[in-house]
């Protein structure tokens, strides 16, 4: 019974919250290329404010049995996983050319790329809920842990789905279509969630590699696709403002 019900609350904050972004995408005009940029810069600022003020922390808190984790850890995890986005990027772009609506099949790779690098971070979030699931189960504590982070990880899953879906419903997608695959960005926080319950012995430096993964491939995706799209998108300080404010908003998230 509690791990159905850490698996409904999983996917409630997984793929509830990247597909209530998709949602509230699409009240917002295709066409409204400033609405676009500030969207994709607020969530960028979401994104940096995840991985300084959490996933990195959390990497790189002491651990009393094995100490403090290595920083060779966590620089080569997260630039593998910069690297695993940037190849994927790289092949993704050789296919631009081919599109013959150059503007919108940007946006439309930009939101590709996006999905791929949410779906990738998804799973040691999803990690992160099941062990703490886990580890209130074994002492018969109320799962207060748990619903604290997917709390937090279904508050800042919703900007991240509206950087989803705007590009792709940008891109020409439809908008249906465009909700559903943000909302299936969120189905590998399930998998985390499910391995992190019945793995609850997984040790701290293991997980601290998964959370350094995500945050490099979560970097890339800020700096290599979403400010750089903005940018072009509007050319303008309110860009850089709104990715300040999505960074203020994030770390409120997360201490809150």
């Amino acid at each position: 019974m509690e791990v159905l019900r850490m698996l409904g609350i999983t996917a409630l904050a997984g793929m509830g919250g990247t597909g209530l972004g998709g949602a509230v995408s699409c009240l917002f005009r295709r066409d409204s290329s400033r609405t676009i940029s500030l969207l994709l810069s607020f969530a960028a600022g979401v994104m940096v404010a995840v991985v300084c003020f959490d996933l990195l922390t959390d990497a790189l808190a002491p651990v009393s049995a094995e100490g403090q984790t290595p920083l060779g850890l966590i620089v080569g995890g997260v630039l593998a996983g910069y690297g695993i986005i940037c190849g994927l990027n790289a092949k993704i772009e050789s296919r631009r050319e081919k599109t013959e609506k150059q503007s919108r099949g940007g946006m439309f790779m930009a939101g590709v790329v996006m999905a791929a690098a949410i779906a990738l971070h998804n799973v040691p979030e999803g990690m992160v809920i099941g062990a703490s699931f886990a580890k209130e189960a074994a002492v018969g504590a109320v799962s207060r842990g748990g619903l604290m982070m997917a709390a937090v990880i279904g508050l800042h899953n919703i900007p991240e789905g509206m950087a989803v879906a705007v590009p792709l419903i940008s891109g020409g997608i439809s908008k249906p279509k465009a909700v559903i695959t943000t909302a299936v960005t969120g189905a590998p926080t399930i998998l985390g969630a499910v391995a992190g319950y019945f793995l609850g012995t997984l040790g701290p430096r293991t997980l601290a590699a998964a959370l350094s993964l995500a945050s490099g491939a979560m970097l890339y995706v800020v700096f290599g696709e979403l400010l750089p799209e903005a940018s072009g998108l509007w050319q303008s300080k309110a860009p850089a403002l709104a990715a300040v404010i999505g960074m203020m908003v994030g770390m409120i998230i997360i201490y809150m």
